[in-house]
């Protein structure tokens, strides 16, 4: 049985984290491969440190895609975040490139030949999770600390508030009741500043946002309301601490409220079941919640390198389906073919798409006209309806 009555959190990260700073570059690329053939194989990862950032991984794809190309994605990425800091600028930072062809040996497996169908980038398994706390069916303590953070964000860039950095971070407590968020207990903010400011001057900058987001009566008691706890936070980004593609892969999916395969998704083309198929779990799980079949739903896929078919696909609707699990697994594999292929043609994924799900989560967006967040449609209501 469930607990109804608890405290439950979770995190976010702006994109100037030092970690999604490396996420967008590193989808910046994948971008540009996509747009240059919608075919192409890209798995980049990036480290960025003080004025320096290094690019690394495997390609497959057109030659028009150079070195000096992805140097000038990044160095973009950079710039659009808002660096241009003493210790982290897009103009002056150092951009190394050791990005090099794919593997023969893994193109063999994956790539389509004779009678056999496109196969799995590598073996794994992945999660896709779907409730009923928020309008976008997502659990409330990660979609409301990606709230805080987005709105900070768009008040930074459009100079409605001035003395705020590109670096910071949320965490979001709130209560449940009878299995129901209620109200926030804590909320905590940490962002990057201007030398100039205090933690109090902060504090009220950061007010503000923190209301806008949360329902209304939400907001915590002010003693549980922190904002830069540890007095300053001048010093940050890649200056202050290293980036890595693919450590933020909890901030990125549910924060924690359903489980993860650990793989992560920045950097990585849709051939790769780590992006492809959390991105089909969460669109099949979604569905089924947005058809009322059930009131949250996790979904389970695994796959095996080379192979198209998943090995299975496990469905846990914790108790509140309206129908036999086992039931729910068969519909969804007759209403989705679940092959790469088929999750890649079905959600439209060959496109670049990726760079602006880099930050505030791959989930609980908005579907947009080009194909973004197309994961996040509710396009299998009807045929899940008519199925059962």
């Amino acid at each position: 049985m469930s607990k109804e009555n608890f405290l439950f959190t979770s995190e976010s990260v702006s994109e100037g984290h030092p970690d999604k700073v490396s996420d967008r570059v590193s989808d910046a690329v994948v971008d540009m491969f996509l747009a240059a053939d919608p075919l192409s194989r890209v798995a980049v990862e990036t480290l960025c440190t003080t004025n320096r950032m290094v690019l690394a991984g495997e390609v497959r794809g057109p030659e028009t895609v150079t070195y000096e190309k992805m140097e000038k994605v990044a160095r973009d990425a950079v710039r659009d975040i808002g660096y241009e800091q003493d210790g982290f600028h897009w103009n002056n930072m150092d951009v190394e490139v050791y990005v090099h062809a794919q593997s023969t040996d893994i193109a063999q497996g994956v790539d389509a030949s004779g009678n056999k169908d496109e196969g799995a980038g590598d073996q794994g398994i992945m999660f896709g999770y779907a409730c009923r706390e928020t309008e976008v069916l997502m659990p409330a303590p990660i979609h409301y600390s990606h709230g805080i953070l987005k709105e900070l964000s768009l008040a930074r860039h459009s100079g409605e508030v001035e003395g705020l950095g590109p670096d910071s971070k949320s965490q979001v407590t709130l209560r449940y009741e009878k299995g129901k968020p209620v109200c926030a207990t804590s909320i905590v903010v940490s962002t990057q500043h201007d030398a100039d400011l205090d933690q109090k001057a902060v504090k009220e900058l950061v007010r503000p946002f923190v209301e806008k987001v949360l329902p209304e009566g939400w907001m915590c008691p002010e003693n549980e309301f922190y904002v830069n706890p540890t007095g300053l936070f001048v010093i940050g980004g890649p200056d202050g601490d290293a980036g890595l593609t693919g450590r933020k892969i909890i901030v990125d999916t549910y924060g924690g409220a359903a489980p993860h395969g650990g793989g992560a998704f920045s950097g990585k083309d849709p051939s790769k079941v780590d992006r492809s198929a959390a991105y089909a779990a969460r669109y099949l799980a979604k569905n089924i919640v947005a058809a009322e079949l059930a009131e949250k739903c996790t979904i389970q896929l695994a796959y095996a390198i080379g192979v198209s078919k998943p090995l299975s696909v496990y469905v846990d609707t914790a108790g509140t389906g309206k129908i036999e699990e086992i039931t729910l697994s068969n519909i969804l594999q007759e209403v989705m073919d679940l092959s790469p292929r088929g999750i890649r043609e079905h959600l439209e994924l060959s496109r670049p798409i990726y760079e602006r799900s880099s930050a505030y989560g791959h989930f609980g967006r908005i579907p947009e006209t080009d194909g973004g967040f197309s994961w996040e449609k509710e396009s299998l209501v009807e045929a899940l309806k008519a199925a059962v």
